[in-house]
């Protein structure tokens, strides 16, 4: 069975800083493209961030210079690392893979061909 669990989520000052977590098992992570999406209420769900099997990355203008993804392969885990989190950042943050050579930007969110995803975080932020 394919899983995807995200872990690191809470609530943080603005300012703050917040890293989180997603564990996959089920599937061949070294080839498969990882990432964050996240969705607040009354707002569409938005890419966040990606990475490549060859490290390559990819950030949403907003997050650019605050956000780093990382990933070890060894422990099939995916990482973000969130710093000066601002009042516009909280939301629930969902964890994905494209599988296949499919890269997360040619995707909807909860888009299911050629995509895992995992059940999300949730990430606050109080001024």
């Amino acid at each position: 069975e394919v899983q995807l669990v995200e872990s690191g989520g809470g609530s943080v000052q603005a300012g703050g800083s917040l890293r989180l977590s997603c564990t996959a098992s089920g599937f061949t992570f070294d080839d498969s493209e990882m990432g964050w999406y996240r969705q607040a209420p009354g707002n569409e769900c938005g890419l966040v961030s990606t990475i490549s099997s060859d490290g390559s990355t990819y950030y949403v203008d907003s997050v650019k210079g605050r956000f780093t993804i990382s990933q070890d392969n060894a422990k099939n885990t995916v990482y973000l690392q969130m710093n000066s989190l601002k009042p516009e950042d909280p939301a629930v943050y969902y964890c994905a893979a494209g599988t296949g050579g499919t890269l997360l930007l040619t995707i909807p969110c909860f888009g299911e061909l050629f995509a895992y995803w995992g059940q999300g975080t949730q990430v606050t932020v109080s001024s």
